[in-house]
């Protein structure tokens, strides 16, 4: 299969996104694009047994340094944050070192986040080992880890200066975990592409059966369409929150459930719901267009209902939102499906009863 390139258009912090399989054993293409002599790599420990030694061998005449971490969102935390600063002080890098982020959103995020830190700000790059970060996570610059409180409330914008997606990595994802994925897909499909949520439908069986040639394709086009929208508003002044449909939802059903019970892409997929709900109550999606996204999500196996957390009790969550300005919860909601927007102004009765009917 042939590797793909998308470009993220940032000025002096372009950098390239390649897909494609085989890409941790490509000694060559790591040298092209990996250009520190001195290294950290950040991983878990479900990662690395299958991906570490791979990764070290290929980034051959390099002094590699290595940190496995604990798996999941609920070890997003600054003391795993403060671990990666330790290792890089007490392996003495330097300005001129770079972070190897291998593995899924959380290693992603908190090895970028260090990155942007220490010594104000070294290079990393991703090598995201599923769905969700070839797709979504590990690319933009986003970094953060969580606070108990709220999801992703400390973090920087840092860059990466590449991105490799080796496809072949997420034949050993579990099908929750693809899935999971496979709902930051579909969101690319109800904000900015209604012939791509198309292909969609068309190709369910294929995605799920993790066809090569149709994970390939997917990954490009949700690279493609958020690179266009990171392009355009990098620190998410206006345009790039319409990346967040379904996540002020989801967040809110992270942080309730502690971080343990739902994978981010299950509580996106649900939030997106909530939002697709939202937005027919108003009056820009149909009855139909809500049951499509519905329809489409579940034979994606991800979960269109969010725990009954309460009403009262999402709001108050969803008020911790990074897109709440004065006071004001701003919520992206879809004009009509390959067309969303932050609104502010909505009928406060209707997100009550969009509240009220799924969460209460």
């Amino acid at each position: 299969m042939l590797r793909e390139q998308v470009r993220i258009e940032l000025g002096e912090r372009s950098y390239p996104i390649i897909i494609g399989p085989q890409l941790l054993s490509d000694a060559a293409l790591l040298d092209a694009h990996v250009a520190a002599r001195d290294l950290l790599i950040v991983t878990n420990e479900t990662v690395a047994p299958l991906y570490l030694d791979t990764l070290t061998k290929s980034l051959r005449n390099r002094r590699v340094g290595t940190l496995v971490l604990r798996d999941g969102e609920q070890y997003k935390t600054l003391e795993s944050f403060g671990t990666i600063l330790d290792a890089l002080i007490e392996g003495r890098f330097n300005r001129d070192a770079a972070v190897v982020a291998l593995g899924g959103g959380v290693i992603g995020d908190m090895a970028g986040f260090a990155a942007a830190s220490y010594q104000r700000g070294i290079d990393y790059i991703q090598v995201p080992t599923t769905l969700l970060a070839q797709v979504d996570s590990s690319v933009g610059g986003k970094t953060a880890v969580n606070h108990p409180k709220a999801k992703n409330m400390i973090g920087a914008f840092h860059q990466p200066r590449a991105v490799l997606a080796d496809i072949a990595t997420l034949a050993s994802l579990p099908k929750r975990e693809f899935s999971a994925g496979l709902a930051e897909v579909v969101k690319y499909g109800l904000i900015h592409d209604v012939e791509f949520l198309a292909w969609l439908e068309r190709n369910v069986s294929a995605l799920n059966a993790r066809d090569p040639a149709a994970v390939a394709f997917a990954v490009r086009r949700s690279c493609e369409i958020k690179a266009a929208i990171v392009g355009a508003d990098e620190r998410e002044q206006g345009l790039r929150a319409i990346l967040n449909l379904g996540h002020t939802f989801g967040h809110a059903i992270e942080t309730a459930t502690g971080y343990t019970e739902w994978l981010h892409g299950e509580a996106v997929a649900a939030g997106m719901v909530a939002a697709a709900d939202l937005s027919h109550r108003l009056g820009w999606v149909s009855r139909e267009d809500l049951q499509r996204t519905i329809d489409l999500l579940r034979r994606f196996d991800l979960p269109v209902a969010p725990p009954r957390i309460g009403a009262d009790r999402a709001r108050q969550l969803m008020g911790m939102d990074k897109k709440v300005l004065k006071g004001q919860l701003r919520l992206v909601l879809l004009k009509r499906l390959g067309a969303a927007d932050i609104v502010s102004d909505y009928p406060e009765p209707a997100l009550a009863a969009t509240l009220e009917s799924h969460f209460g």
